[in-house]
Formats: structure tokens, sequence, C-alpha cells
């Protein structure tokens, strides 16, 4: 019997190192001061900045979920990896932290390395935009287990927080301003109705839907919110926050609410991007159902007192954030929701 490899069996070993030495430079533009060692060993190694007295870590997981599978259909993978950081990174943002490093895991039945780099250069385009350190991660290639030129995704971020400045809701009271900031499109959630109906219209991906590819529309990448909020909270107390992910706003903004208060929310605050409009149309979805499944429009939601919305949202927009007042916290009435839609 002749001899068989590992490569035989379906694992290119060759590959994988050839993928690390492409990951090294996209993951050197993300080097931050606290990094002792990052890509190549078998642990990264950061410290916490001595600039902290009390630090506290705050991690988050998450993946990219069914957006994966338009990615394989359109054969676009230079984004997807800013949606997986941003899933992360936004999670962490809302207690007050600040992400310091992000680790990723992808895995495939065969490594193909122009897909896979140009995955692994997104998350790298990610963690520059949330300022954190991309430190290392896993590359797992497994015959058998994924359809040809498919792939998984996952990762998780960790940040750090002084004690003293974690948000959690509690100093929420009636009186204070909920404020939105917009959304880049459906970001990573509802992915499975959104291929649903794409299936069900028939639609053209490369269609024009509103002066842009449709594609462009349903794939645009999840913002990152990291940087301009850490800005404004260096300025000014937040009181919460929420990640508007899955559940939309109806799931998460009561999340960072104290008991015995409620959102009173008016969907006509904000401008809805067309997307949402599309997918409600031809859907003929509900709209509490779409309030529940998308974000709508609105990806971060912020707890301000009132004396502070108009320095908040002067402060958003020039970092680049559009910015509506979409509530109002309120005494919780008994029996009700925790958001309350005007």
């Amino acid at each position: 019997m002749s001899s068989i490899s590992y490569k035989d069996a379906g694992v290119d070993i060759d590959a994988g190192d050839a993928l690390v030495e492409r990951i090294k430079p996209h993951a050197r533009r993300t080097m931050r001061p606290e990094v002792l060692a990052g890509i190549g060993g078998f642990g990264a190694l950061i410290e916490i900045s001595k600039k902290y007295k009390e630090p506290v870590l705050v991690s988050g997981t998450d993946g990219v979920g069914t957006k994966l599978k338009l990615a394989f259909t359109l054969d676009r993978h230079d984004t997807i990896g800013i949606d997986l950081v941003a899933m992360s990174v936004n999670d962490i943002l809302v207690s007050g932290a600040e992400p310091i490093f992000f680790l990723d895991y992808f895995a495939t039945g065969k490594l193909a390395l122009d897909t896979a780099e140009a995955v692994i250069a997104g998350i790298a385009k990610g963690c520059e935009q949330a300022g954190c350190a991309l430190i290392g991660g896993e590359t797992a290639e497994m015959p058998g287990m994924y359809a040809d030129g498919e792939y998984d995704l996952a990762g998780f971020a960790v940040g750090v927080v002084e004690k003293s400045k974690l948000i959690g809701g509690q100093d929420i009271v009636p009186g204070d301003v909920v404020l939105g900031l917009a959304s880049s499109g459906a970001h990573s959630n509802g992915y499975s109705l959104v291929r649903k109906l794409i299936e069900v219209s028939g639609i053209d991906l490369h269609a024009d839907f509103h002066g842009r590819p449709f594609a462009d529309a349903v794939m645009a990448p999840t913002r990152i919110y990291v940087k301009p909020m850490l800005a404004l909270m260096e300025k000014l107390s937040v009181k919460g926050m929420a990640h508007i992910t899955g559940g939309g706003i109806t799931g998460n903004l009561p999340r960072c609410l104290p008991q015995g208060v409620a959102a009173r929310v008016d969907p006509m605050r904000w401008t809805r991007p067309p997307l949402f409009d599309w997918l409600q149309r031809v859907g003929n979805v509900e709209a509490g159902e779409m309030l529940r499944t998308f974000n709508c429009g609105i990806g971060l939601c912020v707890v301000v007192s009132a004396a502070d919305v108009a320095a908040a949202q002067a402060q958003l927009e020039a970092a680049g954030e559009t910015v509506w007042r979409i509530g109002e916290i309120v005494a919780r009435p008994a029996g009700a929701e925790q958001v309350i839609y005007a």
C-alpha cells in the first residue's frame, strides 16, 4: 500500500502556513501598544493598560449567521469580516468597554487562500474601525464538513472599562431621552427571512436598487459605533446603550432599562432605509414583526439625560453618525412592555 499523507486526506498544511503569512500584514495594521505577542504563537499576549485603576474585562462572541449564504451566492467575501467584528465589539461597547483585542475562527472544507485572505482582511478592517487588535485566531480545514466553497465564521472580542464607569442602565429615569444611531442596513440579523424574501421575490441581486445594486444594499457591512461612542463617553454621561441586533428594538432596548421604566419610541422619527420597505412589502410583514426582527434603520440606541441631548447629537453627527431623537423614558405602566410604540 502506498503512503497516504494528510494532504491526501484533504488537509493542506502548506496552504494553512501560507495563509498565516498572508494574514500577518493585515493583523499588523491593527496592533495596539498593549500587544506583547500576536499572530503565530500558541497564544496571543496582551497586557492591560496602566491607565485603568480598577479594570473590568468585558467579552462578547458572535458569528455572522446566514448572511454567509448570500456571501457564498455572490462570491463576495471582503466585508463579511467587518460584520463579524461589529457584532462582538458593538455588544461589549454597550457596557462602556473599549475593545482591545479580537480573535476569529474560520472553518472550511478545503482552504481557498484568496477567499480566506479576503475574509480575514475584512476582519482586520473591522478591527481597525473598532480600534482593537487582531491578535490571533484559528483556521480549520475540515474535509467533508462543509459544502464546496462554503465556510463558517465566528469570533470574540475582549474589552476593558474602569469599574466606576461601567454602564448598566441603573441610573435611567423618566424624562431621559433615547437617541437612535443609524444602521447601514440589516447588519447581520434577520437574514433567514431576508433570504426567504429574496427567493420569493425572484429579484436579480445585481438589479438597480435606489441607485446601487441590490446586492450592495443587502450586503452592506454592519456599522461599528465604537470610536464615536467612546469619544462621547469621555465628554458626557451615557446612561444606557442597546446594540440593536436579533430581536430589533423590541427585544434589545429593554436589556438596558431598569424594571420601573419603559421607552416610548416613535418609528416615525427616523428615516427607514429602502431595504426595509422592500422587505416589508415583498413579505407583507406586519409592522410589529419588522420591529422585532430587524433593526429597521437603528443600529444603536443611546439613553442620555434631556439636558445632554443637544450636545450628544452634535458630537455624534460631527463624528459622521446620523442621529435621531427616537423616544423618551417614561414610568412603566402596570402590565406594559418596556418598549411602547407611539
